[in-house]
């Protein structure tokens, strides 16, 4: 048996780290608990102060995947949402997340476009 694909696609490592979900457009089947393993074990590794994720292309999250987002910052790293689609936006909106993590519609820092 093969080792599970990484949840998560990492764009730019450091102390401004960049995540997206490799393209995923609905978020569903994601094992949170290996998710937070991922993401614990990035910001040990790379000194992460901000962590980037880019939702570009996610349509649906699961509201465990937003609660680990949110708790994250717990680890005294600042959580930035970039292009979350209308409902994520929504769900965002409706939680208040969106004031414990500030959400922007622009390029992603140290993502590389897709040509």
């Amino acid at each position: 048996m093969s080792d599970p694909q990484p949840i998560l696609e990492v764009y730019q490592p450091g102390e401004t780290t960049v995540v997206g979900f490799g393209g995923r457009d609905v978020l569903d089947y994601v094992n949170l608990a290996d998710c937070r393993e991922e993401m614990i074990e990035l910001i040990q590794k790379t000194g992460c102060k901000v962590l980037a994720v880019d939702m570009t292309g996610v349509k649906l999250i699961p509201s465990g995947l937003l609660g680990l987002l949110a708790a994250i910052r717990d680890q005294n790293v600042e959580v930035h949402i970039y292009n979350p689609s209308d409902d994520v936006r929504e769900v965002l909106s409706v939680t208040n997340l969106d004031s414990l993590m500030p959400v922007h519609d622009v390029a992603v820092p140290g993502r590389q476009s897709a040509s």
